[in-house]
């Protein structure tokens, strides 16, 4: 079934305007979700608000917004103020500048959404596209919907263009505030995790390779209970044996790469015999774990 557009909205940079259809990339509702109930008699329970004060239920048209600006101290805000301080939606994104594309970091990304041209909108979406593709770089703009101002990245990809909500700098949290032990890492135990990063490489990433085992877990599960059938739990997967020396987890990781059909399989470099002459690593296809059949 072809997507269906959820917005529609301007792209504009300089005098250059392009009309352009909104699609969501992800699909959050496909994740798998459960309801309470009453453990008596199996009836569908519904959400009620209690006063802490007076232990009285609260209908929701009672209610009202505030903010705690002290312990136990709240300012209110009716409706009508809580509106006027959104922002008004102007189905525009205005592109500010135009960064490297490596110089965003993704732990900004947000929320993504497909673009695809609207009429009369053809021409520009494919320029962009591919100036952007050329040039290595993105659209770093603003766009307001919902009442909410969003900064937006604006990308190329294959086929189209990507526009991604990005968090602001306030909502993420600097590495630097981790507080973690520093130490040096030895030339050969380096040049072993090289190596191990060379068999252990792809070309490209292909998210397909990658299954949801616990949403397939889940969905047997609800088969079965639908069938009337009991559930049995299987058995937790046993650890491996923990090898505590970096040195030597890296050599058994390397033992454990499985070659490609009529090649080598790659061997971890003893640092007591001479140095050999360096050889470009063939990259070898990382192979996808199997993964259990749903029953």
């Amino acid at each position: 079934m072809a997507a269906r557009s959820i917005a529609s909205l301007t792209v504009s940079f300089g005098l250059v305007s392009i009309p352009v259809r909104l699609f969501s990339a992800t699909e959050a509702s496909r994740a798998i979700s459960f309801n309470m109930l009453h453990k008596a008699c199996g009836s569908r329970l519904k959400q009620q608000y209690i006063c802490v004060k007076e232990e009285v239920i609260v209908p929701r048209e009672d209610t009202v917004k505030g903010y705690e600006f002290a312990k136990d101290q709240y300012v209110i805000f009716a409706p009508e103020e809580l509106k006027a301080m959104e922002e008004a939606g102007t189905h525009m994104a205005e592109i500010t500048e135009f960064v490297p594309l490596a110089s965003v970091d993704p732990v900004y990304f947000d929320k993504a959404y497909y673009l695809a041209p609207d009429k009369g909108g053809a021409k520009p979406y494919a320029l962009l596209t591919s100036a952007l593709r050329e040039s290595g770089r993105c659209a770093i703009g603003r766009w307001a919907a919902r009442g909410k101002q969003y900064i937006v990245m604006i990308r190329a990809v294959e086929g189209g263009l990507v526009m991604q909500q990005l968090m602001y700098a306030g909502e993420v949290r600097s590495i630097k505030e981790i507080d973690m032990e520093r130490t040096e890492v030895k030339p050969v135990e380096l040049k072993l995790a090289k190596q191990l990063i060379d068999a252990q490489s792809s070309e490209t990433f292909d998210p397909s390779q990658y299954k949801d085992d616990v949403s397939a877990r889940i969905e047997a599960a609800i088969a079965k209970k639908v069938e009337g059938q009991e559930i049995t739990m299987s058995d937790a997967p046993q650890a491996g044996a923990q090898v505590i020396d970096l040195m030597e987890a890296l050599r058994a990781s390397l033992e454990r790469k499985q070659p490609k059909k009529g090649a080598a399989a790659p061997k971890a470099d003893d640092p007591r015999k001479p140095a050999k002459r360096a050889q470009a690593a063939q990259p070898v296809a990382a192979t996808p774990r199997k993964k259990a059949k749903a029953s």
